[in-house]
């Protein structure tokens, strides 16, 4: 029995690397020139391939690799209010769409701010 945990164990150490390097694309908040910018990354299978974001166009840079720095108040423009994702897909030369995948949104980036005029707290 424990030889097949250890088995299994092993399986599970070699194929795990392979979930992670399947070119999902991924976003995070970064700083950039102008502010805060949302850095999307992903795969795709060759470097003449365009970049879609909600159907709209951008400019990627690297090859297969590649990556999107997008400002936030475009993000705002691009997507609907209190969105938790955004469509990002990969065309080949043709327009053919090769890959559609909702990417998550950072927490709380497309929610609104309310000012408080006070706050109060009280102990019990």
């Amino acid at each position: 029995m424990a030889i097949f945990s250890r088995l299994a164990l092993g399986a599970a150490l070699l194929i795990a690397p392979a979930a992670h390097a399947d070119g999902l694309p991924t976003a995070k908040l970064v700083r950039c020139e102008g502010g805060d910018c949302l850095l999307i990354r992903g795969m795709r299978s060759a470097s003449t391939a365009t970049i879609t974001i909600n159907d709209r166009a951008v400019a990627a840079s690297g090859r297969r690799g590649w990556k999107v720095r997008v400002p936030v108040a475009q993000v705002r423009e691009l997507a609907a209010p209190f969105a938790r994702t955004l469509e990002v897909a990969v065309r080949d030369a043709a327009g053919r769409v090769e890959r559609r995948e909702s990417v998550r949104l950072p927490v709380g980036l497309m929610g609104h701010t309310t000012e408080l005029a006070s706050l109060v707290v009280r102990a019990r």
